[in-house]
């Protein structure tokens, strides 16, 4: 059991003990100097930390004909002796009548380039542009998803505070972990994802993601929750998390509204609530069914803006057990010991959303199309 114990802190991890909220240094800190950075080129550079951590950058794409997919790179390190690559891509079928098309495949040779700018294996190719203003994703890892797409930005990128980063550790000179996320909330998008069946056309708008959780994913964080709305005009970006009661149940939540050429607002003064949830009994899980969000702060030239999305979910999308492919004991004792039982629901609601947004006295609704994610981990 010792020795099971031990394997396990490795993978999936024991429990923390109780450290208390002030051994965590929470990125909100740091924006009531600096609500938001925007990132220039040399800021989206890959850290590939040489301890335990998981690095991600995700590309989200809404398609002008309706299609949702998605493309990722995951990058781990396990106590600094085993590294992993991973790429995953998932065209969803918002009709529910069949399974996804979800394929998530290890990646050899992977490497970066020596600036650490981009990311390349065999079969796959992401790059950033030498001006800093696109993504280029190529994969051919997987024969039914074949990846060919290119991200612009179309607002500038951004991260909460001076780093977007938030910091564990009960010595604030010396964290022992860390939680930081890059965002492009706003792109133009360009290309393709063929499968065996067809050719999906994903022309439309998009957002992109570049995160790093600096440690043990379930010691990071408890809950997450995502947001990403995106209308004719705007983009209404959120992230929220809650460390485990280790670090005080501390809830961390990053967001923005923007449109093309502008960040309307960017900070950590947002709130995310589930209005309305059911018992989900596979997961043993409190589904939600109901959301409201709430962005709130000023502009950079101090007007104060609101913006606020309060809507059913609808049929759940899909509802990803991450220990799936665990094995059955391990996945058991994972749960006792470490109290570890991660879940994430999927929403795409058909019908459209409504964003109400205030900017000092201008007032403004706008209908878009929202992909949304509630995770649970412990």
């Amino acid at each position: 059991m010792n020795w099971l114990k031990s394997t396990l802190a490795s993978v999936a991890g024991t429990q923390e003990p109780i450290y208390g909220p002030e051994a965590f240094r929470s990125v909100a800190r740091q924006t009531e100097e600096t609500p938001y950075t925007e990132l220039a080129r040399d800021d989206l550079r890959w850290i590939a930390h040489q301890y335990t951590n998981v690095e991600t950058q995700v590309f989200y794409v809404m398609g002008d004909d309706g299609t949702l997919a998605m493309a990722q790179i995951i990058y781990s390190n396990i106590a600094g002796i085993h590294t992993t690559a991973q790429f995953t891509s998932k065209i969803f079928n918002l009709a529910g009548d069949a399974p996804h098309n979800w394929h998530s495949d290890p990646l050899s040779n992977f490497m970066f380039d020596e600036s650490m700018h981009s990311f390349g294996a065999d079969n796959l190719a992401v790059q950033l542009s030498e001006d800093g203003e696109s993504y280029s994703i190529k994969s051919a890892v997987n024969e039914d998803s074949l990846v060919n797409l290119t991200f612009k930005r179309t607002s500038p990128g951004f991260v909460v505070g001076k780093d977007g980063t938030s910091y564990y550790g009960t010595d604030a000179q010396n964290p022992w972990g860390s939680m930081s996320h890059a965002f492009w909330p706003r792109c133009a998008v360009e290309g393709t994802i063929t499968t065996q069946e067809k050719t999906y056309d994903l022309t439309g708008r998009g957002m992109f993601i570049h995160a790093l959780q600096g440690m043990k994913p379930h010691h990071a964080a408890a809950r997450w929750n995502f947001i990403n709305l995106q209308t004719p005009t705007y983009s209404a970006i959120m992230m929220e998390f809650t460390t485990p009661p280790s670090y005080g149940s501390t809830v961390v939540n990053v967001g923005c509204i923007v449109k093309d050429g502008e960040i309307i607002y960017a900070g950590s003064t947002n709130s995310a609530a589930h209005t309305e949830t059911i018992q989900d009994q596979e997961s043993d899980w409190p589904e939600p069914k109901q959301i409201k969000c709430v962005w709130e702060g000023k502009s950079k030239n101090g007007d104060e803006v609101r913006a606020e999305l309060d809507a059913a979910l609808g049929k759940r999308l899909d509802r990803i057990d991450v220990m799936a492919e665990v094995p059955g004991f391990i996945k058991t004792i994972a749960g006792s010991v470490a109290g570890t039982r991660p879940y994430i629901f999927q929403y795409a609601p058909q019908e459209k959303l409504t964003l109400k947004l205030k900017v000092g006295d201008t007032e403004v609704t706008e209908e878009g199309s929202m992909f949304s994610e509630a995770t649970f981990i412990s």
